[in-house]
C-alpha cells in the first residue's frame, strides 16, 4: 500500500494507520485493557500502554516513523528533543534498527527518564541536556538538523508518528470491549489525540472524543479558540510529558474536527486520579498519564450508564516525585480546610481549642511557634469524609469567641513556613515524638503531658499516611529545673505517643533566630 497525497489528510492519517500496523510489532507488543471501577460512576475502561517496551505509547510513533526511513536517510542518523517518553521510543528504534540517534533533553527532565533513554539505546544513542522546556530543546535539536543534516524525529507533529500512535485505536477496536460511548485522550503537542481519535471515529463514528490538557498548558484549546496553533506564554511542568507551548499543526488539523470538545484539568485533579489509578489497578502512573481520568473523574455524573476509554499514557516517573504527589494537593479522597485561630498564648489554651472545636475532626497538619509574648496563631489543617464537618468550623469557633482564618491553600502553609521568635522562649524542651494515627492522640498527649505550667511554643507536624504521624514539639517552663524534671519523668511511651529523642541545644537553637528589639 503506497500513500496518495492526493486525500485529505484525515483519510492520509488513516492509510498510514494500516501501514504502522506492519512495522510496529517489531518493536513490542499490544497492551492490555483494564476495567477500572470507581464509586457511582461510569464503566472505565484503561489502555495500559504503561506495560509497553518502553513503559509509555509514544514507543509506537518513534518506531513507525523510524521503520520508513531510506538507507540513505537512516546513514545519515537522527535528531530529535523531547520531555522524555518519545526519547525512549526513538532510543528503542534506534538501537534495534542500528541507527544513530542524537537526543536533546531539558535539563529538568526526571532522571529515570534520562536513564531509560540510555539504557534502551546503549551505544546507538548519545543524549543532550539543554534548556529548560521542551522548547529550548527542539531550538536546539533543530539547530543540529540543520548543521549536519540528521533527519528530525518530530514528536508529534508528523503523519507517520501519528499513525504510529494510533494502532493503539486499532488495539482498543479489536479488543471487544467496545464500542466506546466517549474516549478521554491527553493532549501535549496532540499527536496521540489526533492518531487515536480518526481511528475510532473510523469504527465509532457516534462516539464523544474529548482532548485533556493541564491548566497553564492548555495549547490546542488556544489553538481551538483562535483558529490555529500559537505558543503560549509560559508552560506549567507539573504534568511534564504534555508540557508543549504549542500544539503542532498536523494535529491541530485533524483535532479541531475529531474532537468534540476540550477539558481542562487542574494538577490536583490529577493528583487524585493518580491515586484512584493506584487504589484501582494497583498502578504508578506519571502525572500526564492520568489527565484523561482527571477528566472523567470531574464528568461522572453526566457519564453514569456510559462506557469510557481513557489511556494510561506513560509511567515514567521520578521516585523522588512519588513522594511529592502523594503530600500534594488531590491526593487524599477526603475534604480537607486550613484554619488559623487567634488564642491567648498560655497555658492550657490549646488544650481548650481541641475541646471546644476540633473534637470530633481529624487534624492533618498542625503548624505553630512562638511569635508574640502574648498572642498565639496555630494553623491547623482538618480533614473529614464528611464536607458538612468542616462547613461546621465556623460557626464553633465563632461560639467560643474565636478570632480565625481560613487559609486552605496558602503558600506558607504548603512550605511549613514556620515563624519562630527565640527571644522570646525560656528554658525550652524540644521534642521528637510520633502520633499513632488515630483520633485524640494528640489532645491526649497534651492532657496527660502538658501539665503545670508547661506551655506548648512550638509544634510541627503533618500526617504523612503511615501508622503513626511524626511531630517535632517545643514547650517551655519558667525554670530550668521544672524542664529538667519533665524530661526525666516523661515515659518513652505513652497513650498516643511514643518518645523519639529529645533535642539537644545545639540543634534545639537552629530552629529560630532571636530577634532584636
Amino acid at each position: 500500500m503506497t500513500r496518495d497525497d492526493s486525500l485529505p489528510l484525515d483519510r492520509q492519517l488513516r492509510q498510514e494507520i494500516l501501514l504502522a500496523r506492519e512495522r510496529i510489532y517489531h518493536f513490542g507488543q499490544p497492551t492490555p485493557l483494564e476495567k477500572l471501577i470507581i464509586p457511582d460512576g461510569p464503566e472505565i475502561w484503561v489502555k495500559r500502554e504503561d506495560l509497553s517496551p518502553i513503559k509509555a505509547y509514544k514507543w509506537r510513533g518513534a518506531a513507525n516513523r523510524m521503520a520508513t526511513l531510506t538507507d540513505i536517510e537512516a546513514a545519515r542518523g537522527v535528531v530529535t528533543a523531547s520531555a522524555g517518553n518519545h526519547a525512549q521510543g526513538v532510543a528503542l528504534a534506534a538501537k534495534k534498527l542500528g541507527i544513530l540517534a542524537r537526543i536533546y533533553m531539558p535539563r529538568s527532565t526526571p532522571k529515570v527518564k534520562v536513564d531509560a533513554v540510555s539504557g534502551h539505546g546503549m551505544e546507538y544513542v548519545s543524549i543532550h541536556l539543554t534548556g529548560d522546556s521542551y522548547d529550548e530543546a527542539v531550538h536546539a535539536a533543530r539547530a543540529d538538523e540543520k548543521q549536519t543534516k540528521a533527519v528530525y524525529i518530530h514528536a508529534y507533529d508528523d503523519l507517520q508518528v501519528m499513525a504510529g500512535q494510533g494502532t493503539l485505536a486499532d488495539e482498543v477496536v479489536l479488543s471487544g470491549h467496545g464500542p466506546f460511548d466517549a474516549a478521554y485522550l491527553q493532549i501535549g503537542g496532540g499527536g496521540m489525540a489526533a492518531g487515536v481519535s480518526t481511528w475510532l471515529k473510523t469504527y465509532w463514528p457516534e462516539i464523544e472524543i474529548v482532548g485533556v490538557e493541564g491548566e497553564g498548558q492548555a495549547s490546542m484549546k488556544a489553538a481551538l479558540a483562535t483558529g490555529k496553533p500559537e505558543p503560549l506564554p509560559q508552560v506549567d511542568l507539573f504534568c511534564d510529558g504534555t508540557a508543549v507551548k504549542q500544539a503542532g499543526d498536523l494535529p491541530f488539523q485533524i483535532c479541531k474536527d475529531s474532537l468534540s470538545r476540550i477539558a481542562v484539568v487542574s494538577d490536583a485533579q490529577v493528583v487524585s486520579a493518580i491515586r484512584t489509578l493506584w487504589e484501582g489497578l494497583r498502578c504508578i502512573s506519571e502525572p500526564s498519564g492520568a489527565m484523561g481520568l482527571a477528566a472523567v473523574i470531574a464528568d461522572k455524573e453526566k457519564l453514569t450508564g456510559k462506557r469510557v476509554l481513557v489511556v494510561l499514557c506513560g509511567a515514567n516517573v521520578d521516585f523522588l516525585q512519588i513522594g511529592r504527589i502523594a503530600q500534594s494537593q488531590g491526593s487524599s479522597t477526603r475534604k480537607n480546610r486550613t484554619i488559623r485561630v487567634h488564642i491567648p498564648e498560655t497555658p492550657g489554651t490549646m488544650l481548650n481549642l481541641l475541646d471546644s472545636c476540633f473534637s470530633d475532626i481529624d487534624i492533618t497538619d498542625f503548624q505553630y511557634a512562638k511569635t508574640d509574648p502574648s498572642e498565639a496563631w496555630p494553623a491547623f489543617t482538618l480533614s473529614s469524609d464528611d464536607p458538612a464537618d468542616l462547613a461546621a468550623l465556623p460557626a464553633k469557633l465563632n461560639a467560643c469567641g474565636h478570632e480565625w482564618q481560613d487559609i486552605t491553600g496558602a503558600t506558607d502553609i504548603a512550605f511549613r513556613a514556620i515563624p519562630f521568635r527565640g527571644d522570646l522562649i525560656t528554658n525550652p524542651a524540644f521534642l521528637r515524638l510520633d502520633f499513632y494515627e488515630r483520633p485524640g492522640a494528640l489532645h491526649d498527649f497534651l492532657a496527660k503531658r502538658l501539665t503545670g505550667n508547661a506551655n506548648l511554643i512550638y509544634f510541627n507536624y503533618r500526617h504523612s499516611g503511615e501508622r503513626i504521624g511524626r511531630a517535632l514539639i517545643g514547650i517551655e517552663f519558667p525554670s530550668p529545673f521544672e524542664r529538667d524534671a519533665f524530661l526525666m519523668a516523661i515515659p518513652p511511651q505513652g497513650e498516643g505517643y511514643r518518645l523519639c529523642e529529645p533535642l539537644d541545644d545545639a540543634a534545639a537553637s537552629r530552629l529560630a533566630f532571636p530577634c532584636k528589639t
